[in-house]
């Protein structure tokens, strides 16, 4: 699907044509929480490392899709602040997950595990790294690549190390009104006994057709997406971190509301971190792919403003973590209701005045 194809559609096709593929990311996404849930309770790896290793590089293959295909046609904006507004965004993904679903009890009560601490603090350095790219520029260049995406992708790689280590370690003892609570409140073992008789092997099958249709989708995302910038006239920058952020959320969003649903808490926050981590990592490969000089230099510096946002809204829920208020504000934790307006007050803010 060629952008020069989509371009000839009119506009009302192409959103058609975005709303489809949209779906299809939700789709395939929404199965992915049930089969990372039984591989992590059958290889013991934990939950956590699993929602930030497994599910956060599944979810993540829109974003690579989409990050990808707009690099190579050199949208440069489009693939950085699809990254850095994908990031904020998923942040208020929890939020509204909060809202939905847990009408009595703050999500961050029941996801008091040390490890997911520890990736949110790893988020911020990422975060705040990557601004000091986006101030500076890039310092050096070797084939087409900066310094400042590779040594980005190899941060990443270390909060993988280090999180792995970490995973099941007490360091940090949560206190409240209970220590550590059950995961659900209903029997997890009991969740998704559709999926029970597959066989270890038929379950990573499954995760891999399922991440092959959310990389697919998301392809046709970034495409459409494209077009779309140019033909509404909104151009690439706001497009890029809300219409196409939004669409490669989706697989976030979906495995999140399941892990939510059945109560793998800690999974859905570490699905959400872990994915974040990614997507600023994911600045090497979009830097490979985008041919018309180093990325860091091509994205305007309005788009740290979005790295800004996102350090913000993770401290806020990190707080949320470490107090574990049982207290509700419009059926969602304070945290929560915090980042929500953090989120939309702050893209207000990037519409009209940056």
């Amino acid at each position: 699907m060629s952008l020069i194809e989509l371009q000839t559609n009119p506009l009302v096709l192409n959103v058609v044509l975005f709303s489809l593929a949209a779906g299809g990311v939700w789709l395939c996404g929404s199965r992915l929480s049930y089969y990372v849930d039984l591989i992590a309770e059958r290889t013991g790896i934990g939950k956590a490392f699993a929602g930030a290793l497994l599910l956060g590089g599944a979810t993540s293959l829109p974003e690579l899709g989409t990050t990808l295909s707009a690099s190579v046609s050199g949208a440069a904006e489009m693939a950085g602040n699809n990254l850095l507004g994908g990031v904020v965004m998923q942040i208020a993904v929890l939020a509204v997950l909060d809202a939905i679903f847990l009408r009595n009890k703050p999500l961050t009560l029941f996801s008091p595990k040390a490890t997911l601490l520890v990736q949110g603090v790893f988020l911020i350095l990422m975060l705040s790294f990557s601004i000091i790219t986006l101030v500076t520029g890039e310092l050096l260049v070797v084939w087409g690549v900066g310094l400042w995406p590779v040594l980005l992708f190899l941060a990443y790689l270390f909060c993988l190390g280090v999180f792995h280590r970490y995973e099941g370690e007490p360091r940090w003892e949560p206190a409240g009104e209970f220590k550590q609570p059950i995961e659900s409140p209903r029997d997890v073992k009991n969740a998704h006994p559709e999926y029970r008789d597959l066989s270890t092997r038929q379950l990573v099958i499954r995760f891999v057709l399922a991440a092959a249709g959310v990389l697919v989708s998301g392809f046709v995302v970034a495409r459409t997406g494209e077009v779309l910038a140019d033909q509404s006239g909104l151009g690439q920058s706001l497009i890029g971190a809300t219409l196409v952020a939004l669409a490669t959320s989706l697989p976030e969003l979906s495995t999140t509301w399941t892990a939510v649903r059945f109560g793998a808490y800690s999974m859905a926050v570490a699905n959400i971190l872990g994915t974040n981590l990614l997507e600023v990592a994911l600045f090497l490969p979009a830097d490979l792919a985008y041919r018309e000089g180093a990325i860091i230099d091509s994205l305007d510096p309005s788009a740290s403003f979005l790295a800004a946002l996102g350090i913000i809204c993770t401290g806020l829920y990190l707080w949320g973590i470490l107090e574990r208020r049982d207290k509700t504000i419009l059926g969602m934790g304070y945290d929560s209701a915090m980042i929500l307006l953090v989120y939309f007050s702050g893209m207000g803010l990037y519409y009209y005045v940056l």
